[in-house]
Parts: structure tokens; C-alpha cells; sequence
């Protein structure tokens, strides 16, 4: 008999785990499809200006902050880019650097990113938005020895990501936030350009 407990408590416990999981992921995918819902929505971009990026070779227009959406945003992007390069760094003020980066016709770049990010030993990543061709994910610095530090050392290192893919004219781009990261807010304004870049007819 007291096995059959033990059983009961083991397989209880495993159907815990699983239902957590589900819903965890469940979590996770309904986050994504109101940050994307959301984003497509015109209203969401009321602190935000039209950039043509023609000019730069990407045949394309963003939507970047302007000075309303209080990041210590200058009126006017600036776009570092060398003609002959494959790579541009839009600056928006101090704290907006989206960077863009021409993959041609490589396509599963953000896959790619994701299986990169899967076998690093010294990070935990946790998605926050998790689509084929967004994902927006927070970054904690895994510390040995956490446990027998004492409560006021500041162990925990948080730092947040975005990266993105976009086809414009057949050519794949890798849009992405800095290595660093940069704050939350600052993260979900550089989403929601990402999601904005469109082809220019």
C-alpha cells in the first residue's frame, strides 16, 4: 500500500509539472500576440515618426521615437552606414540604437538566434515575445555562489533584447538591439519599429 502512495504522489507531481509548463507556454504566446496586436495597431505609434530609410539603400520606411516617447530622444535619427557595407546603426538620441544587418537570402535568422542563444552556459534567457520572426527576451546573468552572498550584494544581472527578421525586396535583415541590451521600455519601442519596417513601393 505504501507504495501505491508513493506511486499516486510521483504521478501527481508530474501532472503538476507538465500543467505548469502548458501553461507557461500559453502565458508566453498570449504575451506575443497582444505586444503584436498592439504594435499593429496606429494608435500605438502616436510617439513615433516615419524615417525613410531609401537614402541608406534599404529600400524601406521605419517607424522610430520621436521626442514624445521620453527616452531622451533627439527630433532627428541618425543613420551610420557605409555605402559598401552590409550594416547600418539607427540612433535615436542616447538610448535607441536599433542595429540592421543584410543577410541576403539567408532565411531562419531569428531560429538561428534562438538555438544561439540556447547553448550558452553563463546566461538564462526567458522569451517574453516569442514569434517566428520577432522574439524579445530578457537575459540573467547566471552567478555562482548565490546562495552564500549576502542579501545586499547585487548579484542579479537583468538586462533585455530584441531581434528581429525582415524581408524587403527578397533580402533578409536581422534588425536587433544592442549586446548589452538596454531597459524594458527602450526594448519594446525597438520592437515595435522592428514590426513597422516596410518594403517602399
Amino acid at each position: 500500500m505504501e507504495l501505491s502512495i508513493q506511486t499516486t504522489r510521483k504521478l501527481i507531481l508530474r501532472l503538476a509539472i507538465i500543467l505548469v509548463t502548458i501553461a507557461v507556454s500559453f502565458s508566453c504566446k498570449d504575451n506575443s500576440k497582444q505586444f503584436l496586436a498592439d504594435s499593429n495597431d496606429l494608435e500605438d505609434f502616436y510617439e513615433f515618426q516615419e524615417f525613410d530609410l531609401s537614402p541608406y539603400g534599404i529600400k524601406a520606411s521605419i517607424m522610430l521615437p520621436d521626442e514624445t516617447a521620453n527616452i531622451g530622444a533627439s527630433t532627428k535619427p541618425e543613420v551610420h552606414h557605409l555605402e559598401s557595407d552590409f550594416y547600418w546603426n539607427i540612433q535615436v538620441g542616447q538610448n535607441f540604437h536599433l542595429y540592421i544587418e543584410d543577410y541576403g537570402d539567408n532565411t531562419d535568422l531569428v531560429k538561428a538566434q534562438k538555438q544561439k542563444l540556447s547553448n550558452t552556459q553563463f546566461y538564462d534567457v526567458k522569451y517574453l515575445v516569442d514569434e517566428s520572426d520577432l522574439i524579445i527576451y530578457e537575459v540573467t546573468l547566471k552567478v555562482r555562489g548565490s546562495d552564500q552572498a549576502p542579501k545586499t550584494v547585487g548579484i542579479k544581472h537583468v538586462s533585455y533584447h530584441v531581434y528581429g527578421e525582415k524581408i524587403i525586396n527578397g533580402i533578409h535583415y536581422e534588425l536587433r538591439s544592442r549586446d548589452e541590451g538596454f531597459e524594458k521600455p527602450i526594448i519594446d519601442l525597438m520592437a515595435k519599429s522592428i514590426i513597422s519596417l516596410k518594403e517602399k513601393k
